[in-house]
């Protein structure tokens, strides 16, 4: 379900925090809790019921320049020694003793407080810039050298975030299909996910702010990451220079075609300031890749209800979630390495992999990526997360086949035919009556959620989510017709918990706060998941599954 991995291109720092001055049981924290679940259900001693397979999700047939391709990673548990025992105790506490001493109106007030802005003003940001503790500063020259926050979280009808003084800050939200599995909010935590492009992608060919150009770039960059045409305001072709719908011609433009295929004569071209800079070799386009400068920021939020009773974001952060783009490689860069880690995995299959960083610059993926979280402190207020604690991150955001460019969430961006052409906020927008996506598998058309539950046989990996369990199944394991077409036509269908589950995980997380205990597991659950996890897998083990589930996309 998973193997060590070797990335070693990209961007490289020395770091008094890096992998080499960190222990063992540090180090291999890269292979998340998921990967630990019991796949066999069994029944009865030696009699198995059912085959649960909840790691095609993210062990699947990759797209190029994806080269993780690992499907095969269903089929076993491909852990190193050192990492054969679960390291994630968490998942083994029993949580019900505590959760009972939390009130609903404790634990209702203190989702609805904000910790992350107050009166216009961002929390983090101020004690990062003017009061920096010295643990946070790593390599102790006095000023905080990782990201600072500087989204604000109003969002005007385009999804651009403005400051108080109305000035855009670059970032802008977009509405997406939450991955399957653990993120889905019956599972514990809401969220979102905000992009921004760099400077340049900005500016018009003068160097002057333009909110023309910077919304065609945010298209082609989704053409290029969603390969598929997409829809934009029309626009004059010649005021840029760009055949954008690709008809031969400088005219009038309502689309982004994505033609792409370098080999065959076909380019694609940015506007404004990123195209000069493109021109110059300083800045690069490629199918299934991020332009250099790239950031997303994601946000993990407790489980909160509107006056309808509806899930909503809480006003409360649990993380805040950061990654730059910081490095470009190339299709064959990203090949040979790809190649090169599997050859390290076949030579030394007991090394773990190292990853360079620490909590105050962020780590390394090798994909060209840095990556920083912030999470609660004991009082509720954001801090930096520790190394081990941002390393989980790592695992999920490279060296799997389910990513694009290493990302989840804008490769899933709702299209042009939702709420602002899918540029929306979770503020401003639900996902409400949004329909279940199409895939293909053996050869036939599904529902991914649907085909998820299918699989799986239940509404996450660790198999404890028993409202969506009686939900959508019978008594003999069916998925119920009527549950089913409910779901194809809305997500919340399944995503959305009942308020007493909401109430009952966000409990269960704020336990896991007070104890301050996220290096060991911090997936919000009640019970002791000892009976669908493992505590220790043998070498060689299996996961039942004779064939490698291989979803493909409906065009």
């Amino acid at each position: 379900m998973f193997k060590a991995g070797f990335l070693f291109f990209g961007l490289l720092v020395n770091s008094a925090a890096n992998a080499s001055t960190q222990p063992i049981d540090v180090l291999g924290r890269y292979i998340p809790p998921q990967c630990y679940t019991q796949t066999e259900h069994k029944v009865s001693t030696g009699q198995v019921a059912r085959v649960h397979n909840p790691c095609f999700a993210c062990h699947t047939q990759s797209l190029a320049p994806n080269f993780a391709d690992d499907a095969d990673l269903q089929l076993s548990y491909d852990f190193p020694a050192s990492m054969r025992r679960n390291p994630w105790s968490n998942l083994f506490k029993d949580r019900r003793p505590q959760i009972a001493k939390i009130s609903n109106q404790q634990i209702v007030s203190y989702i609805q407080q904000n910790n992350y802005q107050h009166q216009g003003k961002l929390l983090l940001d101020e004690k990062l810039t003017s009061h920096l503790p010295k643990a946070w500063d790593v390599n102790q020259d006095g000023r905080w050298n990782g990201y600072l926050p500087d989204a604000y979280f109003h969002f005007d009808h385009q999804g651009f975030d403005k400051a108080p003084d109305g000035k855009l800050t670059g970032w802008r939200a977009f509405g997406y299909r939450p991955f399957m599995g653990a993120f889905w909010p019956t599972n514990g935590s809401t969220d979102d996910v905000l992009i921004r492009l760099s400077t340049s992608f900005q500016q018009d060919e003068r160097g002057q702010f333009s909110l023309a150009v910077y919304k065609l770039n945010l298209a082609i960059v989704e053409a290029m990451i969603q390969r598929r045409d997409v829809p934009i305001s029309p626009v004059d072709e010649a005021h840029y220079g760009v055949d954008l719908n690709r008809n031969g011609k400088l005219d009038i433009a309502d689309k982004v075609v994505y033609r792409w295929a370098p080999l065959k004569g076909q380019n694609m071209s940015y506007v404004g300031q990123a195209k000069a800079l493109q021109q110059a070799g300083e800045l690069h386009l490629a199918a299934g890749l991020y332009p250099e400068g790239t950031e997303f920021l994601h946000t993990v939020r407790y489980i909160a209800f509107d006056q309808a009773g509806e899930v909503v974001l809480s006003p409360r952060m649990k993380e805040v979630r950061y990654a730059r783009k910081v490095a470009w490689n190339t299709y064959f860069q990203l090949r040979n390495a790809a190649m090169s880690e599997t050859k390290e995995a076949d030579d030394f299959p007991e090394r773990l992999r190292r990853v360079q960083g620490n909590e105050e610059t962020g780590l390394y993926n090798g994909q060209g990526w840095v990556y920083q979280g912030f999470i609660e402190d004991k009082q509720g207020a954001l801090r930096p997360q520790t190394y081990q604690e941002t390393l989980s991150c790592i695992g999920c955001h490279s060296g799997i086949g389910a990513t694009t460019d290493s990302s989840f969430a804008f490769p899933r961006k709702l299209d042009e035919s939702h709420f602002q052409q899918g540029w929306f906020h979770a503020s401003q927008h639900s996902l409400k009556n949004v329909a279940d996506k199409l895939v293909k598998v053996d050869g036939k058309a599904i529902g991914e959620f649907a085909n998820y539950l299918l699989q799986n046989h239940s509404g996450n990996e660790f198999r404890d989510n028993s409202e969506v369990e009686a939900k959508f199944f019978d008594k003999n394991g069916q998925l119920k017709p009527q549950a089913k077409n409910h779901l194809e036509k809305d997500i919340t269908y399944l995503l959305w918990p009942s308020q007493q589950r909401a109430m009952q995980l966000n409990k269960a997380y704020k336990v896991i706060v007070d104890e301050q205990s996220f290096a060991r597991g911090r997936e919000a659950h009640i019970a002791p998941l000892d009976k669908t996890v493992y505590q220790q897998v043998k070498e060689g083990q299996t996961t039942g599954l004779q064939q490698a589930v291989k979803v493909e996309a409906v065009k």
